[in-house]
């Protein structure tokens, strides 16, 4: 519901600012800021970007006027591409500027001024853009971190109006305050990052574009998993937080295997091999160990699990055993294997996600599967190695996950 007087809207960005400060992940945290900012100004639509170096990335664009011409449970075409910070887009020129900027009408931009509206992205979503207010999402030391931006305020009657000064202050307050928590969920990401980073020196594989691969296919996944659940609002939001994190450190134990073991190309595996390369789970389990918080608990769970198999299939690992006293280098001695829902859903959705990035992109010891092929690889495994209703998702969601491949190619 969205508040309509100034109290309820002033009472609303105060309780939205400390959900704010709860989110871990920063691509979680963007698409939540954009989507409140909208909300407590009654914006139709709207974009948030990010800098990297000298250009704004895009990271989310919503619409509710376009989303309602789609089907239950779908959502707007994913998105990404970056420009140049400078004076000639809208964006470019807050970011430059460092100062935000409303106006009434995009169409009728005076022909002094530095900046366009690219109208190009109205024809191709038969969309119109009016009204548009974008600001500069900045540290207390003055960086830019982003650029948030609302388009086409609506008034009590639907009809699309100006950003009045309420609107500029209520944004501009809520921004301020949504950045700290902005910075705070950065520390976070770095630090993901530098352990990430360890292990992609260690094993080839675990590169930067696969593990941001993994993890957005992960999200899509479970987004469309928790609308086919009516999972609610609160619980999704909380678990598609963690998850976004926890998927990003599925194979982070390959920082404890033998390089012998790690990097052998040719020929493959002896079963010891296998056996000991089968303990990176186990590893990686560890490293979360005390599970001091829900973050903690779906990262083990993650590492531990991602290669369990629905059907309880042998060729799953490590089953039920002990990891907290596994020995690295050593071989693991599996358990009995866990199947079905036994299988936390965090490690079912990460299990298809990574088999489908496998599978479609080359490794050492094999060429990459066209997608068509892997998404038909996942398909067949329904019910065997994979969840059923995971894969039902997956399969739902195969547009997006074929722009996030585009999106995030390897270097």
């Amino acid at each position: 519901m969205i508040a309509k007087t100034r109290e309820e809207k002033l009472q609303r960005i105060i309780q939205i600012e400390k959900k704010l400060g709860e989110i871990q992940d920063v691509d979680v945290l963007l698409e939540r800021l954009l989507t409140e900012a909208r909300h407590i100004v009654s914006a139709d639509a709207g974009s948030i970007y990010i800098t990297e170096d000298d250009k704004l990335r895009i990271k989310y664009a919503q619409n509710d006027t376009n989303l309602k011409k789609l089907a239950p449970g779908s959502k707007s075409p994913y998105i990404s591409f970056s420009f140049p910070i400078n004076e000639k887009s809208i964006s470019g020129y807050v970011a430059k500027t460092m100062e935000p900027l409303n106006i009434p009408d995009v169409y009728t931009i005076s022909s002094e001024a530095p900046y366009k509206f690219d109208k190009r992205t109205d024809e191709k979503t038969q969309y119109h853009t009016e009204s548009m207010f974008t600001l500069p999402l900045k540290t207390a030391s003055n960086r830019l971190l982003g650029v948030l931006q609302i388009i086409n305020a609506k008034d009590s009657k639907g009809y699309v109006t100006g950003f009045d000064k309420d609107a500029e202050l209520f944004i501009t307050h809520f921004a301020s305050n949504a950045t700290q928590a902005l910075e705070h969920a950065y520390l976070t990401s770095n630090m993901i990052k530098r352990m990430l980073k360890m292990a992609e020196f260690r094993d080839p594989k675990e590169t930067s574009p696969h593990v941001e691969r993994v993890s957005n296919f992960a999200l899509e996944i479970y987004d469309r998993y928790a609308f086919n659940h009516t999972v609610s609002d609160e619980e999704r939001h909380k678990f598609r937080d963690r998850l976004k994190i926890a998927a990003k450190c599925h194979d982070v134990g390959k920082v404890g295997i033998s390089d012998v073991v790690l990097k052998k190309t040719y020929p493959r595996f002896s079963a010891e091999e296998r056996a000991v390369m089968q303990g990176h789970t186990c590893i990686g389990a560890n490293l979360f160990e005390p599970a001091e918080d829900p973050l903690d608990a779906m990262s083990r769970n993650v590492a531990l699990y991602h290669h369990e198999f629905w059907n309880g299939d042998s060729r799953g690992y490590p089953g039920r055993m002990d990891y907290k006293m596994y020995e690295i280098g050593t071989p693991v001695k599996k358990g009995l294997p866990l199947k079905g829902k036994e299988i936390p859903l965090e490690a079912r959705i990460v299990a298809v996600a990574d088999v489908f990035d496998a599978l479609s992109h080359k490794r050492c010891y094999k060429d990459a599967w066209t997608s068509n092929d892997a998404f038909t690889e996942i398909e067949s495994l329904s019910g065997k190695q994979f969840d059923p209703e995971v894969v039902s998702a997956f399969l739902q969601v195969k547009d997006r996950i074929s722009a996030i491949q585009n999106a995030y190619k390897d270097d």
